[in-house]
């Protein structure tokens, strides 16, 4: 008996000690939890970048550790437009240009699009026309400006200067591009794409991130088996594709949104008083003055701007700010978060649609304004559309300018419907611009009459109705453009869904417009010589790259 209770003890001992090395041993990150099954074996199934560690900064950005701030002014609104009232915000952690867009980025741009798409050729004439900056903006009934008309943009003199002249559409347009610029080097770098093939695309044979994560056999318009690199080849000759799950494409490029825009802006990582963080820091330094109070600067202007009436940049020999016009780029230190020129030398593009009120009560996490929900269209034949040469659609804008919606090799998009949003509470409809400000269906406390509504349908109840802007009309016809301007007494505001806020101040503004909080807004088709842009692009995963370790005890 005694000897059965000693065996038994035994197996027991051992049964525990092996269990509870079981339990202690490392999991191999490459055996499910789920199903305890293989992942990325080599006899296939389910594949997955295991060994993904952290997104890094795409080119040209710098990371921006998310956080709560005061949204606004605190501050005298001397304007009295009391369109900018303090609202709490918080911000997930996101990247950002640490420049402006400068002149040479952009030429890069107008470069691959006129060899790809050459102007010369009718079909793709208005695709390199209708991202051409608008030089003429430079001019002014008053005054001799037609260097700048002439060179800004193209002279290397100027290369490194922000660009101007660029719409809201245009500069959305060129951050798309971007994306899909980026993400092709990185596959080749990757070895999905064999080196070199970014140069030897043609109109018809375009990459889109797009559309080669969701159809990848048909990027590159069909030519993709072509271009494929030695990882894109399994050992069976099966082409394999980079994915989602690979962890290796970047999210896109994008205009940042207004409150991103102005959290960057005020920069308070470095600083941790307690004003400041209630929103009472002035501008994107320390301090409550625009020149330096540091030994070796003393005195220095610290941002771009206006000094005072026919006063641009300061004595001959002694330049306030070293600059009349823009400045190149860098020419100011940055701010806390790395950022140059976050006040003064052009003001900025952002990506929201401008209404009086940000609405901090409905929304105050990572609030925004322009949200039209869009999914990919499917053709007769169940399969996603891409857009090709023949099918590319323009869009024709109010002030005549004809701009390409989509680039070949894109997939075709449409409006969301029911199907996405039945019996949904976050979402209702596809278009969202003017929810809870503007539309009948939602506006609060709202007295519009039955007879403003459209009668085309329930679709059409929900355009703008209580902002009663111009609606300039323009038409194709044999004879041309044949342009409409609203002359209608009967329009009461500029405010309607095309209409986009912009940020900072520039060389043509005086000090009041440099703080980050003031916001200004025009026409997403109006260009003009003081507005710019810089790109953003999400964070996907930790709000910082600095792993906090929890204390023990």
């Amino acid at each position: 008996m005694k000897n059965n209770l000693f065996k038994i003890f035994v197996a027991v001992t051992v049964f525990s000690g092996l269990f509870l090395a079981s339990c202690g041993k490392k999991s191999d990150k490459n055996i499910s939890n789920a199903t305890g099954w293989k992942i990325n074996s080599k006899e296939g199934g389910f594949q997955y970048n295991t060994d993904f560690k952290e997104q890094e900064a795409a080119p040209g950005l710098v990371m921006i550790e998310g956080g709560t701030f005061t949204m606004g002014q605190v501050q005298d609104n001397v304007m009295h437009e009391w369109n900018n009232v303090p609202s709490q915000q918080h911000v997930q952690s996101f990247y950002m240009d640490e420049t402006e867009v400068t002149n040479k980025m952009y030429m890069e741009y107008l470069d691959w699009l006129k060899q790809v798409f050459p102007p010369d050729q009718e079909q793709y004439r208005n695709i390199y026309v209708g991202a051409l900056p608008d030089t003429l903006v430079w001019r002014s009934s008053l005054g001799f400006n037609e260097s700048m008309v002439t060179n800004y943009l193209r002279h290397p003199a100027y290369a490194e200067y922000p660009v101007v002249g660029v719409n809201w559409v245009q500069a959305v347009q060129f951050s798309v591009w971007r994306t899909d610029r980026v993400n092709e080097a990185i596959l080749e770098k990757s070895g999905y794409l064999n080196k070199g093939t970014r140069y030897q695309v043609d109109a018809e044979s375009t990459f889109s991130t797009d559309a080669y994560l969701n159809t990848p056999s048909n990027s590159y318009g069909g030519r993709v088996s072509e271009f494929a690199g030695a990882k894109a080849v399994t050992k069976e000759g099966e082409p394999t594709y980079a994915k989602h799950t690979s962890g290796i494409l970047m999210p896109e490029y994008r205009l940042p949104t207004e409150v991103e825009w102005e959290y960057a802006a005020k920069s308070l990582s470095g600083i941790r008083e307690y004003n400041n963080i209630r929103g009472r820091k002035k501008y994107p330094w320390d301090g409550a003055y625009t020149r330096s109070t540091r030994r070796a600067t003393r005195g220095d202007q610290l941002a771009n701007f206006k000094q005072g009436k026919g006063d641009y940049g300061g004595l001959a020999g002694w330049s306030d700010d070293k600059g009349d016009i823009t400045v190149a780029v860098k020419t100011y230190p940055p701010n806390d978060f790395g950022l140059y020129d976050m006040a003064g030398n052009v003001a900025e593009w952002v990506a929201d649609v401008y209404r009086p009120i940000v609405d901090g009560d409905e929304s105050d996490f990572n609030y925004y304004r322009g949200n039209v929900y869009m999914k990919h269209s499917i053709g007769e034949d169940g399969k996603q559309v891409v857009v090709t040469a023949d099918n590319v659609k323009y869009d024709t804008l109010s002030n005549g300018k004809i701009i390409a919606r989509n680039l070949p090799g894109n997939l075709a998009t449409v409006p969301v419907d029911e199907n996405e949003t039945y019996l949904r509470y976050n979402f209702t409809r596809s278009d969202n611009r003017s929810f809870l400000d503007g539309d009948r269906a939602s506006s609060r406390d709202y007295r519009g009459s039955r007879n403003e509504l459209s009668q085309e349908g329930d679709e059409k109840d929900y355009r703008n109705t209580m902002y009663n802007a111009p609606k300039h009309q323009i038409e194709k016809d044999s004879m041309g453009l044949n342009r409409k301007f609203d002359k209608s007494n009967e329009r009461t505001t500029l405010i309607d869904d095309e209409v986009r806020v912009y940020k900072g101040g520039s060389w043509r503004d005086r000090v009041f417009w440099i703080d980050p909080s003031q916001r200004r807004y025009l026409p997403q088709y109006i260009a003009t010589d003081y507005i710019g842009f810089r790109n953003a692009m999400s964070r996907v995963g930790s709000k910082s790259s600095k792993r906090n370790k929890t204390p023990k005890g």
